[in-house]
């Protein structure tokens, strides 16, 4: 039996898995072959994911999946994402048992944390789990313990179209614009020339009027993770100096009104010159359908963009370069109070939340729960939901770094996914990276940072002014929450953030 809380139609939409009997799925302990095997005929799981598209299709389709093969009940509920933090964390904090299986951001493991099952040891000594690469295993572990299911890898990097930057015409007209050769950029300020010379004519052919580049700029969290965060840590982020990036450790001065981040969200703000007609309000969806369409230049965000510019029959799927996220070869030093220039550019990559999932500790299905979320991503789901634009499951198994997978299974050129793979293994291995603020009162940071950029955005206040008033309610946040369980948990950001666990 399945049944749901969304509509019919939009079901049906989301049922195309297609099944193929291979040996490397026959392999696979959680294959449809083998949970085929079993018969849960009498007992339900409860599971709650965000609405489709974004992880919704693919919970949808493999609940669907699961029960026609084992017989278990599915009632799956979906959410808008404004909704879901309520969702998930309120039954938890107030004892109501409403849902076995949670599909959330990773991010709000501090406020889930003590109130899931921790993964099985026998899981985590499983094939499927020893795949997971490091980076995001840490990502699911708190105090010590691995508590959350990983479903997805997400991280920032830079996507473009390569053809034309391989266009003598338009090599000559930039130069002669720009005074310096046409080049794929690799700092914010290269970035925003280059998306200003393409922004607003049809420089691929099609009859159709191209521009820059889309980034996330609606007035929510996907704002702050998408698009500032990551421009933030080119300017902050210095390489030189640990100890943290949205806090001091130490004093836990929360640090994100410096020149560093009031850089970073002028030339933010300068941003919207050269997106689509109506990127001053771009959702996820929004970002992802214009690049992976063909309507603009540049992409900085998650992978989503890239599966749907590489779907089958997509006319730029064989168009794409990639490399490590924009850089900037000033950063701001903290310690010194001054601005240092690096010859190299300062490339941060931004671990940047990520879907995950994580079973109820109330649940009195937890065996059942671990072996759905094992079907889950069998090898053969997971193929699958890489190679589908806006599933919401993005590369972090280490096969999924290899070249080979993208030109056998996905069809794509060489040279394409030798170039995603390298840069995806760059992310992965980056010696100082940033992730998300992974601590109690988290949500209502950002929910204060949203704000902020939202007056900036729109001139009710200048940059620092907006940061300024931002750092005062974190202030009081902080001492709400308590201060030293804001550092507790901040200490295990800041860990891998600089590597110490490297």
């Amino acid at each position: 039996m399945f049944t749901d809380r969304i509509s019919v139609a939009l079901l049906a939409a989301a049922l195309s898995l297609s099944v193929h009997a291979s040996a490397a799925a026959a392999a696979d302990a959680c294959s449809a072959e083998r949970i085929g095997q079993r018969d849960y005929r009498g007992q339900t799981l409860r599971v709650l994911s965000h609405q489709p598209p974004v992880m919704g299709e693919p919970v949808a389709t493999h609940s669907r999946r699961f029960a026609e093969l084992t017989g278990a009940g599915l009632v799956v509920t979906q959410v808008p994402f404004g909704e879901l933090y309520d969702e998930v964390v309120l039954p938890l904090l107030t004892g109501e048992h409403r849902y076995d299986v949670l599909f959330y951001s990773s991010l709000w493991i501090a406020d889930v944390a003590p109130y899931l099952q921790p993964i099985p040891q026998a899981v985590l000594d499983g094939a499927q789990m020893r795949e997971v690469t490091g980076t995001y295993r840490e990502v699911a572990t708190w105090d010590g313990r691995m508590v959350q299911f990983p479903v997805d890898g997400d991280r920032h990097y830079f996507k473009y179209r390569i053809s034309p930057f391989e266009n003598p015409e338009y090599q000559r007209r930039f130069e002669a614009e720009y005074g310096r050769p046409l080049a794929v950029p690799d700092t914010w300020e290269d970035y925003a020339e280059v998306a200003k010379f393409f922004s607003g004519w049809d420089w691929d052919g099609d009859g159709e009027v191209e521009y820059g580049a889309a980034e996330v700029t609606s007035t929510d969290d996907m704002m702050v993770f998408s698009s500032f965060l990551g421009r933030a840590a080119a300017y902050a982020k210095h390489p030189g100096v640990s100890g943290g990036f949205f806090f001091d450790l130490q004093s836990m001065t929360p640090l994100v009104n410096n020149p560093g981040w009031v850089r970073a969200l002028e030339n933010f703000i300068e941003a919207a010159m050269y997106m689509p007609p109506g990127g001053e309000g771009f959702t996820i969806a929004d970002e992802i359908e214009s690049y992976g369409g063909g309507q603009v230049l540049f992409s900085n965000s998650w992978d989503d963009a890239t599966a749907r510019a590489t779907e089958p029959g997509s006319d730029i799927r064989d168009d794409l370069g990639f490399s490590m996220p924009m850089g900037s070869h000033e950063v701001w030093n903290r310690e010194t109070g001054q601005w240092d220039r690096f010859d190299e550019p300062n490339r941060i990559p931004y671990i940047a939340w990520g879907w995950t999932a994580g079973v109820s500790a109330a649940s009195p299905e937890v065996d059942l729960a671990f072996e759905y979320l094992c079907f889950f991503k069998n090898r053969e789901n997971h193929e699958r939901d890489l190679s589908r634009g806006q599933s919401g499951v993005n590369p972090h198994r280490e096969r999924d770094f290899e070249a080979d997978f993208y030109v056998q299974r996905m069809g794509w050129k060489r040279r394409q996914a030798q170039s995603y793979a390298k840069t995806l293994k760059a992310v992965d291995q980056s010696p100082q990276r940033i992730f998300d603020l992974r601590v109690p009162g988290g949500a209502l940071m950002t929910d204060s940072m949203v704000r902020g950029i939202a007056a900036a955005k729109s001139g009710e206040m200048g940059a620092q002014q907006a940061l300024d008033r931002v750092v005062l309610e974190w202030r009081e946040i902080v001492a709400d929450v308590g201060l030293e369980a804001v550092r507790k948990a901040y200490a295990a950001i800041v860990a891998i953030e600089d590597g110490v666990n490297r």
